[in-house]
């Protein structure tokens, strides 16, 4: 194995790991100076301002596979897959305006504990052991894998040395600092991760000849974000209705994402980090998609060689860069891969803490919460590790079928937790139905979709049907679900609607929002809508 990088490279790497641990060394030395409770670890004392916040949301949602996977599709389908990451801009707002003032009033530490307040101590299992298993099975271990990769591919070490290095360089300020260790480093990744971006791209555009050069050789489809309806990855129809479901899941009710918002001081700064984050989703496309689309277009010139579509990031990386850019491209994608693996051992920690290992024992002291966290982040470390080896075992096809698992679960978590809140009417027994009819039909799916090629009619049918397409229709059943059975059983008890709907809220105090706050985050919120348009407008076909 042979390292791209040179000496300078690997100064400029190394300043890097000095920096994330300096930051992580400093706010793990303000934990201690705190009292060490489980709202100081778990949720940096609900002290975050929106700026910090806001570089959370972002960080931790970008990984390393991330990078490479929007490269990828951007040089081999064009600029469609940027829907994604445009419509978070606009989920964000959602998160912001219509979830945050009940997730902070009721001050929750976990999503399921929002679900069990609203709804039942079984809503409350059901979405803590899904997502346990989730972030277990596919977010540690899919990220740790491709923090080996980049190791190998671009640095020349070992697949497990690499591994093992952000595994243990993560897990050990994750630990000691909890999430305010975490929140701070994302901030810092998140520049990080942004100039290596803006560097690949800008390098790459000169390269090819500019904006129009590029436009020229790849053509006006390629730029063309809205697909035909029968598009069988990217349907318009599948944009605009399904692809929002599966938003408010990941963006709204997600632990992983959610966490960073209840980790804010009050209301104000948890919207306003909301709607940064969400200024910054509109980077992506030109910073992580255009790129595969340059190296696309490089080598339709011949001034390149991309052999699979997947390269066009690592070739870029590999062919265009100078020396000292080459390093800060690298830092970036360690940058993503680091915030993305601190979140999910944090998050995921918090959740076996509050929602298992609390619920079990009620008397358990702070002190005993903060140990359990930490060892719990310790012990997911180690799984991390032992689950990669398996992952060789399994075919990548199969694999993508588990990553698919959470497309497939998550329309009726997002139905319970949205009509929660906007209707006061639905109750326990309804979303608990509609819970347990999505997991049957969604693990119907994957099953029907592993064993597609020997099915026919109706079932081929099912397993066949696109994927954004049918988070559509498994939303509105499991709606029709929730709203049905609720209507046929009594209606929620006092306790579970007070402060958690719409029609029950209870006004914030001056303390808790200020009317210059949210004048000022209406006009942002409005801009940021009018970025969405105009992006959706120009690249269009």
């Amino acid at each position: 194995m042979t390292s791209l990088l040179a000496t300078w490279d690997w100064v400029i790497i190394a300043i890097y790991f000095l920096l994330v641990f300096g930051v992580a060394i400093w706010a793990t030395m303000r934990e201690r100076a705190s009292r060490e409770t489980s709202t100081d670890y778990f949720l940096a004392g609900r002290d975050a301002g929106w700026f910090l916040v806001g570089g959370s949301l972002f960080a931790s949602n970008i990984g390393s596979e991330h990078l490479v996977g929007l490269a990828g599709t951007g040089a081999a389908s064009g600029l469609a897959v940027a829907h994604f990451e445009v419509l978070a801009s606009l989920i964000l707002l959602v998160l912001g305006w219509v979830f945050v003032p009940f997730y902070l009033s009721s001050r929750v530490f976990t999503m399921p504990e929002f679900l069990e307040r609203r709804y039942s101590e079984g809503a409350r299992w059901y979405l803590a052991v899904i997502s346990i298993i989730g972030y277990v099975l596919t977010k540690i271990s899919v990220t740790i894998a491709a923090g080996g990769i980049v190791f190998e591919a671009l640095m020349g070490i070992n697949f497990w040395t690499g591994a093992l290095i952000v595994v243990v360089i993560t897990g050990v300020y994750t630990i000691f600092g909890g999430l305010r260790a975490v929140l701070y480093t994302d901030l810092l990744q998140m520049f990080v991760l942004i100039g290596g971006a803006v560097a690949v791209t800008l390098i790459g555009l000169s390269a090819l000849g500019g904006w129009g050069a590029m436009t020229e050789t790849v053509g006006p489809e390629f730029l063309d974000m809205w697909k035909p309806a029968s598009h069988p990855d990217f349907p318009w129809t599948g944009i605009l209705l399904g692809a929002p479901i599966l938003g408010v899941w990941y963006w709204c009710t997600d632990q992983f994402i959610v966490q960073r918002v209840l980790a804010a001081r009050n209301q104000d700064h948890a919207r306003r980090g909301t709607v940064f984050a969400g200024y910054l989703k509109l980077l992506p496309l030109f910073i992580f998609v255009i790129p595969g689309v340059i190296a696309y277009a490089l080598a339709q010139r011949g001034q390149l060689v991309l052999n699979t579509p997947d390269q066009a990031l690592p070739t870029l990386v590999a062919t265009l860069l100078p020396v000292g850019v080459r390093g800060l491209v690298v830092a970036g994608l360690l940058a993503a891969l680091m915030s993305s693996l601190s979140s999910v051992f944090n998050s995921t920690s918090t959740l076996v803490t509050l929602d298992v290992y609390k619920k079990l024992h009620a008397t358990a002291s702070e002190r005993q919460l903060v140990l359990v966290g930490q060892a719990t982040t310790a012990v997911l470390v180690g799984l991390g590790l032992l689950w990669i080896p398996l992952m060789k075992l399994i075919s990548g096809q199969l694999y993508q079928y588990i990553q698919s698992v959470q497309a497939y679960i998550s329309p009726p978590i997002a139905a319970v937790f949205l009509i929660g809140v906007l209707w006061q009417r639905v109750n326990a027994s309804g979303a608990m139905a509609a819970l347990l009819t999505g997991f049957v039909l969604g693990m119907g799916r994957l099953v029907a979709e592993i064993n597609k090629p020997k099915l026919d009619g109706l079932l081929f049918a099912y397993a066949d049907v696109n994927f954004l397409h049918f988070a559509v229709m498994l939303f509105v059943i499991c709606a029709v679900v929730l709203v049905v059975v609720s209507l046929l059983t009594p209606a929620p008890a006092a306790d579970k609607v007070a402060g958690l709907t719409f029609t029950t809220r209870t006004p914030p105090s001056e303390e808790e929002t200020r009317r210059g706050w949210r004048h000022a985050d209406r006009l942002l919120s409005i801009g940021l809508v009018a970025c969405v348009l105009m992006v959706w407008l120009y690249f269009r076909g």
